[in-house]
């Protein structure tokens, strides 16, 4: 047994993890994969942090803008003032910042007022992800889970009324269900891309956790504010590669066909050519969900399947230095930052909503008479909780700072309210008499695609009514016949990762046509 279990090893898992091991607690870290696939790993832009006292408002101001109002104003302050604390933790557990004369180098993105993200040239999150699995690696009390998959939560009383975590099943790499004891569980499984067809997240991002916890009784909100990312590199047969909004934020300017013809006829800035100013006063760098909805009009508008990214009037040199993981991806399919126009095209990204969770990372429970009912032992953090900082769209590269901010607050908390060596030990052991083996995979596969064409088409960046019901319908469907392969089968992780995905993708479905009103990422042509 452990005394804590953290479920996933981005940034928001490992950080709170060795900071649990410091204060002796006993910390399992259980990842379904290898400690660097992660989010975390994959995310090039930067951490957004106000790094002086002049900045706070205008960082406050700007992500209660980008959230529309929707953001909860004392967590956003509270995030914001604790920012500069948190990046000295980072550094202080190895994390290499990029440096100038001045200091931090930093940049801008969409729909911040200044430069204040700091960043590893267009590898942040590698960076990050490097340091804090040395950091891991070297913790005493921190064991570290490797292609171990979370199967659900074990609850002290499965019929009680208020819920108490006991512990969590695993699933091993041989395929073996594991009982693991704890007195509190902490979910930082990432975010759910995958149930859409194209996607900037890795593998993993199937929503394990939401679903997970959903399941056990916690409550989860927001779901219908998904981020796509406007600018995912658009080529044929190949998997979506994220072209950093910092790219944009260094001058890099979005066009389409006939945009780059016309400033090629009439020169000047490429900014005053393109279509984003029929949008937005800001144009290229306005917030994500007004982007990516100008990218998706102006392409049905045109037909083409993607829009394109413009950096030929950029000093080619200086771009290259400044993103350099971006440049190699390029250079497999032929094409260089400085010269080339990059075809890109909205892509899946980040899930806004999640487990809805208190100022610590404590999870709330589904409520039945109250609101505020807290669910002991269960906290989530990371792209996977529901904070209050992002309202209806998140503001760039707010999620790094997030979850280092939140789980800080939640190691803080349970270090408070857990105590080693307790807990109960005395678990059920997973039930595997008379289930078969699953051997043939292609019904998986099949349904696998199914949902993820059901929510790219009827629950994507733009939606209508009579889409919404029909994919309530059809994941309902869905529904069924993989609950049928999970109550006769042996788990394996093909079929909980499509029990997840479904009932994640059921959740946005049903919040998509509970909420009424457009607003930030949630765009039903059938709402004011």
């Amino acid at each position: 047994m452990a005394d804590v279990v953290v479920v996933g090893s981005g940034i928001a898992g490992l950080f709170v993890a060795t900071r649990c091991a410091r204060a002796g607690l006993s910390t399992l870290v259980v990842t379904k994969k290898n400690l660097s696939d992660s989010s975390t790993n994959w995310a090039q832009g930067g951490i957004a942090a106000a790094m002086s006292n002049t900045d706070y408002k205008a960082h406050i101001k700007d992500t209660i803008e980008a959230g529309c109002g929707l953001c909860d104003p004392k967590i956003v302050e509270m995030v914001i003032r604790e920012a500069a604390d948190r990046i000295e933790d980072l550094i202080s557990s190895g994390v290499q910042f990029d440096s100038n004369e001045d200091g931090f180098d930093l940049t801008i993105e969409g729909g911040h007022s200044s430069r204040r993200i700091l960043h590893s040239k267009d590898a942040t999150g590698a960076e990050i992800e490097r340091a804090l699995i040395v950091e891991a690696r070297a913790s005493p009390n921190l064991e570290l889970l490797e292609s171990h998959m979370a199967v659900d939560l074990i609850l002290k009383e499965k019929s009680a009324e208020i819920k108490h975590i006991a512990g969590i099943w695993t699933l091993t790499q041989e395929g073996v269900v594991r009982t693991i004891p704890a007195q509190a569980i902490i979910i930082a499984t990432g975010g759910a891309g995958h149930i859409y067809r194209q996607t900037t997240n890795p593998p993993i991002a199937t929503g394990d956790g939401i679903a997970m916890a959903h399941r056990a009784g916690a409550s989860v909100r927001d779901l219908e504010f998904v981020q796509f990312h406007p600018t995912a590199l658009a080529l044929s047969d190949e998997r979506p590669f994220l072209i950093t909004e910092a790219l944009r934020g260094h001058g890099a300017v979005l066009m389409t066909s006939d945009d780059m013809v016309k400033w090629k006829i009439e020169g000047g800035d490429p900014a005053q050519h393109s279509f984003m100013l029929d949008h937005d006063s800001r144009g290229s760098l306005a917030t994500r969900d007004i982007v990516a909805r100008a990218a998706d009009q102006e392409m049905k508008r045109t037909g083409e399947n993607c829009v394109w990214l413009v950096t030929s009037h950029l000093d080619k040199q200086e771009i290259r230095d400044r993103f350099p993981t971006i440049q190699s991806r390029l250079e497999k399919n032929g094409l260089e930052l400085g010269i080339d126009a990059l075809p890109v095209a909205p892509a899946a990204h980040y899930i806004v909503g999640g487990i809805s969770v208190d100022e610590n990372g404590l999870a709330m429970q589904n409520p039945t008479c109250s609101n505020d009912l807290q669910y002991p032992g269960l906290y989530a953090i990371g792209e996977v909780a529901c904070t209050g900082l992002h309202g209806a769209n998140r503001l760039a590269s707010n999620s790094l700072l997030e979850a280092v901010v939140f789980s800080h607050r939640c190691a803080e908390h349970v270090i408070k309210n857990v105590t080693a060596g307790g807990g109960q030990t005395d678990l059920p052991e997973w039930r595997a008499e008379g289930l078969s083996t699953l051997v043939e995979h292609s019904p998986l596969r099949s349904d696998r695609i199914a949902l993820q064409s059901t929510m790219t088409d009827d629950v994507g960046l733009v939606k209508r009514n009579v889409r919404l019901q029909r994919a309530q319908r059809r994941l309902e469907f869905l529904r069924e016949e993989v609950d049928k392969i999970w109550r006769g089968s042996l788990p394996t992780r093909e079929v909980v990762e499509l029990r997840n995905m479904i009932h994640v993708s059921r959740l946005v479905t049903s919040a998509a046509i509970n909420r009424k009103v457009n607003v930030g990422l949630h765009h039903n042509l059938d709402c004011d």
